[in-house]
């Protein structure tokens, strides 16, 4: 781990929304169960210089990184704070309310970037598609009310992406979805690309599975580089919003280090032959109900 001054605390790359906003490529992922630490996000904000923070009610840790921004120092307007919506919260009024008590929760008056955090809902006697409508429609009004910069959807997949297009005004802003070496979705990347719908990558290092592997110890090896590094540079060399997580300062540090260097196309290609279509994530109702 290596200490920063102010005057050295590095910027990062953006990509425009389809509205004109721009969302930092690098980003911190937070996470339930053990995957959240106060002192790492204040270390990330004030040491690393990242802007960028994904969180999610369902995580738990939405009022700990409230406390966490505040104690950074950085001001509100630069930083890019992402949460999500849990489908038990799903509908019109439900929705709202949930917006709200992030907000409150974090401690802000808007969010940056507001996410359906899955496509199904399994409400009893209503379609998933009826449901993620009024629950999109929802989310369209906070956005026009400025409560959400930019609005969003997260694992869903191409039909599901339709349905919303064909059913309601605003396209989303941002799908994120799981992708790292082993899980590489590149119809859902370019319909996303297609549709000017920014495409968001969870889960770089598939939870640190990839770390081991041969191919991407053999990148790390010839790049001179760590293997996580490998991962992150190429998601994001792809093009990919990028959100690694990690309760570990010196990790976080390491993680940041990846705009000094770019893999060759031919090792991005080579990394491209490790998709396997396997998730790392996995969850399906009724886990999500309580």
């Amino acid at each position: 781990m290596t200490s920063t001054s102010a005057s050295s605390i590095p910027t990062y790359p953006t990509v425009p929304l389809s509205n004109g906003l721009q969302i930092p490529i690098l980003g911190l992922g937070t996470s339930h169960h053990g995957g959240y630490s106060h002192r790492a996000v204040v270390y990330a904000l004030r040491d690393c210089g990242l802007r960028h923070i994904d969180t999610a009610r369902r995580y738990g840790c939405e009022e700990q990184l409230g406390v966490a921004v505040q104690e950074s120092g950085v001001r509100r307007e630069d930083l890019w704070l992402t949460t999500k919506l849990w489908p038990g919260d799903y509908g019109y009024l439900s929705t709202r309310q949930a917006c709200l008590a992030s907000c409150k929760r974090l401690g802000v008056d808007y969010l940056d970037l507001y996410l359906m955090h899955w496509p199904d809902c399994s409400v009893p006697g209503r379609s998933n598609r009826e449901v993620r409508a009024e629950t999109w429609r929802a989310l369209e009004e906070l956005y026009d009310e400025g409560v959400c910069r930019a609005i969003g959807v997260s694992n869903f997949l191409i039909p599901h992406l339709e349905e919303l297009k064909e059913d309601c005004g605003i396209v989303p802003h941002v799908n994120q979805v799981e992708y790292h070496p082993f899980q590489q979705p590149q119809e859902i990347v370019q319909y996303c690309r297609r549709e000017g719908i920014v495409f968001e990558g969870y889960c770089p290092l598939a939870k640190g599975e990839a770390l081991t592997h041969p191919a991407i110890l053999h990148l790390a090896d010839k790049y001179k580089r760590t293997p996580a590094q490998i991962c992150i540079r190429w998601s994001i060399q792809n093009g990919v919003v990028t959100i690694p997580k990690s309760t570990k300062e010196e990790r976080i540090w390491e993680n940041c280090q990846v705009f000094g260097f770019s893999l060759l196309q031919e090792d991005m290609d080579y990394a491209k032959t490790l998709h396997s279509n396997k998730k790392v994530i996995h969850l399906s109702y009724p886990l999500w109900k309580g």
